[in-house]
């Protein structure tokens, strides 16, 4: 894992979602389990949440939050390496162009085409990103207004507000898509500037309700699993 800082192509891109996709066995009893991160666009999330915050998350704890309940059995150390490579490069990828060219950061969101219109998925990525502050949450100030204001958009597309956005019209829910991009540089910059400062403690922020399996029937009602349908 010597290179650590270049981009991934579309095919490292396609490799590692293929692999978070399809590392938990369709016949795997997920019932009341956490499957951890599902595809690369909660990845994405989950990533530009981490080198947003307040406080510095090493990979001993962010990685089992990628897996949650379900660890993989690695068939080697060199499977496992390339692997996290990749996750190291996407992360370092995300930290780097909000550094330096915040104006040009472009979360990984999903598409989806019906009757010729295009709809802009952002579900999974706000929920990586909430992932991604709930492994820091007493360090966030998930109380503050002006926090809660900067995340307001992530969390209109999460369990959390019970999928708030998804009640607006089609041109609401445009119009709060669009604030996620400008809200994460916001915050970025906000922590950037705060770091050095003591945060005060706030409370822990909980899923109210289990979301979607990736085997799971997709709640669109195709008749797919969730990750062959709506997640893919």
């Amino acid at each position: 894992m010597s290179d650590l800082f270049s981009i991934l192509s579309e095919d490292e891109i396609e490799r590692l979602d293929r692999f978070l996709l399809d590392r938990i066995d369709e016949g795997t009893d997920t019932d009341r389990k956490d499957e951890g991160v599902l595809d690369i666009t909660e990845l994405d999330g989950f990533f530009t949440a981490i080198v947003s915050g307040p406080v510095v998350i090493p990979p001993s704890k962010w990685l089992p939050a990628v897996w949650g309940d379900f660890e993989p059995v690695w068939e080697s150390t060199n499977e496992f390496k390339a692997i996290l490579s990749l996750m190291m490069r996407h992360m370092n990828s995300i930290a780097a162009i909000l550094m330096e060219q915040p104006e040009e950061f472009e979360p990984i969101f999903l598409e989806k085409k019906v009757d010729e219109k295009t709809y802009t998925i952002v579900d999974e990525w706000c929920e990586g990103y909430w992932r991604g502050v709930t492994l820091a949450a007493d360090e966030w100030h998930l109380n503050d207004k002006e926090m809660v204001a900067m995340l307001s958009p992530i969390l209109a597309f999460t369990s959390e507000s019970q999928w708030r956005a998804h009640d607006y019209s089609d041109h609401e829910v445009e119009i709060i898509q669009k604030a996620i991009a400008p809200n994460v540089q916001k915050i970025h910059a906000f922590w950037l500037a705060q770091r050095s400062q003591d945060a005060p403690l706030t409370k822990m922020v909980y899923r109210r309700e289990p979301r979607v399996g990736r085997n799971d029937p997709c709640p669109c009602g195709s008749g797919k699993k969730y990750k062959k349908c709506c997640l893919h």
